[in-house]
């Protein structure tokens, strides 16, 4: 076993449940000053304590998170690419020897299967895995999902299982239809991916779908930071995660916080 992964894995999925709920807010590497994070720390501030981990990058990290009140790290170590060319063709951005320094949890990149960088992001996912083993940091296969794919379970379970078959320690996908399918085919936890922002009610309905069909948890992001009362989303999405209430309970949680 090694250890220093497996206890870096538990500060991420809390021991007593097993599940995560990830804060992603590292889009700002492709997609410049996002709305609801123009300015990274005032966002982040009063949801820090909420959450099992935040994604994102080490610019932002540096920058924006306090050392003493920052929760488990997974970070954005791929990129090179933005919104207004090939997406697909990211490379790593950071030295493992940064993310160590950064003392984090896990590291993450995308991967693009079916999209012309599939095999250099393939390639880029073996080289991260080596390293992680090495030095006893998990990695988060992100499966990105271009345009012109299908987000059903054909294709996200076959992106899913070879992130585990390359030796991803967890993967971030999207929920779908047939779900369960992809949970049982995947021989690593998958968390879900909030996805674009939609209704407090849609994105609760969402995680409990998922959480139901055995999803280790959610990265959500534009669902928690641009709701019209984060705090209250990410409480609300808390108790969908580990307590197992359902989308109509979680949303009187989101109403009592607001």
């Amino acid at each position: 076993m090694n250890w220093g992964l497996e206890n870096r894995l538990s500060k991420i999925f809390r021991p007593d449940t097993g599940r995560t709920v990830m804060l992603a807010v590292d889009h700002g590497y492709f997609l410049g000053p996002t709305s609801g994070l123009e300015k990274p720390a005032v966002t982040l501030e009063p949801l820090l304590e909420y959450a099992n981990a935040l994604m994102l990058t080490r610019g932002v990290l540096r920058k924006c998170v306090l050392p003493e009140k920052a929760p488990p790290i997974v970070l954005r170590v791929s990129g090179g690419t933005s919104i207004l060319t090939e997406l697909s063709h990211e490379g790593l951005t950071v030295d493992i020897e940064d993310a160590i320094r950064l003392n984090v949890s896990a590291i993450t990149l995308s991967i693009f299967v079916g999209a012309k960088g599939e095999r250099e992001s393939l390639l880029n996912l073996a080289k991260l895995v080596d390293l992680g083993e090495k030095y006893g940091i998990p990695v988060l296969a992100v499966t990105a999902v271009g345009k012109d794919m299908v987000r059903d379970a054909r294709y996200l379970g076959l992106a899913c299982r070879i992130a585990s078959e390359i030796g991803a320690h967890f993967v971030k996908t999207y929920y779908c239809d047939g779900f369960e399918k992809i949970v049982e085919n995947t021989p690593v936890p998958i968390v879900i991916a909030g996805g674009k922002k939609v209704s407090e009610t849609e994105a609760l309905e969402l995680a409990a779908n998922a959480i139901k069909a055995g999803a280790s948890g959610v990265d959500m992001g534009r669902n928690i930071f641009q709701s019209e009362s984060p705090q209250a989303m990410i409480k609300a999405v808390n108790a969908v995660v580990h307590d197992g209430v359902d989308a109509q309970k979680a949303y009187q949680i989101y109403e009592s916080n607001r």
